[in-house]
């Protein structure tokens, strides 16, 4: 198959580009390389994936409807997987238009394109974040989810309503996952696992929300990259997904797991509840388990030692 991914030189996305390159895929990436953290991060994805002949990228945003379509019309994929998106639920307090651009418009776009181009398939990325205060532990795709706590949970929320819509009016394949705290090599600067590995061994400061008390359902990137590619072949005609480890872990345990991987004890600031976050997230796999096969394997103990071993071997730490 020819595959379109965008956001392919994302955490999520390039590690979702290698998976279907390394089982024969031809790959078209997107990505708008945008600053919004360090873009050297993003260009060593980028150049690790140029080195397979089958992988082609376009720097674009998807929001820019002309070249999306321009690219799409002459690569002609298969099925598309939407990973392009503004992330960040602290960021999208203080950048709102972004996350309007990125992703609405530029989600509309994608809808747009599959069913101009005749493109059934579209699996995209939704998040957590949408079940926003919900406080049923663990959270379940049949929960309510519409009261989103901050303004990146309403355009991922928005992004569900989207599918459905084009579902229902063209006929297209439309499969949303919701991403549990995903974390691994690779991963993005602005998020938990990697500031407080990179602060613990400076010997800097980590600030800990709500003096600490929080849990979050870590998920390790191969799982997720899995239950993408296996949401890919499924081609289900419209469901969402939570795409989880299954399991909420003790933000003191996740830290504790740090220090043993890096030899060094965190020095720590305890602060209130920030606006816009949750006290737990907890994801019910049931559902992606019965009908994706999702079997997530890889537990917090040996996901926080694979991330290490690269930031060390990367960085040079």
């Amino acid at each position: 198959m020819k595959i379109l991914v965008t956001g392919s030189a994302g955490f999520i996305g390039f590690h979702t580009c290698l998976a279907l390159l390394n089982r024969g895929e031809e790959v078209i990436g997107i990505d708008s390389m945008n600053e919004y953290y360090d873009i050297s991060l993003k260009e060593a994805r980028n150049k690790i994936l140029l080195n397979n002949k089958n992988y082609s990228f376009f720097k674009t945003n998807i929001a820019n409807k002309e070249e999306l379509f321009s690219i799409i019309s002459k690569e002609k994929p298969s099925k598309v997987i939407n990973l392009a998106a503004q992330a960040g639920v602290r960021y999208s307090l203080e950048n709102p238009f972004i996350y309007e651009e990125s992703n609405v418009k530029g989600f509309l776009n994608i809808l747009e394109a599959c069913k101009q181009f005749g493109i059934k398939d579209l699996v995209y990325a939704s998040s957590s974040s949408v079940y926003g205060a919900n406080t049923k532990i663990p959270f379940s795709e049949e929960d309510r989810v519409d009261k989103p706590i901050s303004l990146y949970a309403a355009t991922k929320k928005s992004n569900e309503e989207m599918a459905f819509t084009y579902h229902h009016l063209f006929g297209l394949n439309v499969t949303g996952l919701r991403f549990f705290t995903v974390y691994g090599p690779y991963g993005r600067p602005d998020m938990t696992m990697f500031s407080f590995t990179k602060d613990i061994i400076e010997e800097k400061v980590i600030k800990l929300f709500n003096n600490g008390e929080m849990k979050r359902d870590f998920t390790f990137v191969s799982d997720i990259v899995s239950g993408i590619i296996l949401a890919l072949d499924k081609s289900y005609p419209c469901e969402v997904f939570n795409l989880a480890f299954g399991e909420s872990q003790e933000l003191m345990d996740f830290v504790k797991e740090i220090e043993n991987n890096v030899d060094k004890k965190a020095k720590t600031e305890l602060l209130p509840l920030q606006q816009g976050d949750v006290l737990i997230t907890s994801g019910d796999i049931s559902k992606a388990k019965k009908l994706l096969g999702y079997n997530p394997k890889v537990s917090i103990k040996e996901g926080v030692k694979q991330f290490v071993k690269w930031y060390k071997e990367y960085y040079k730490k």
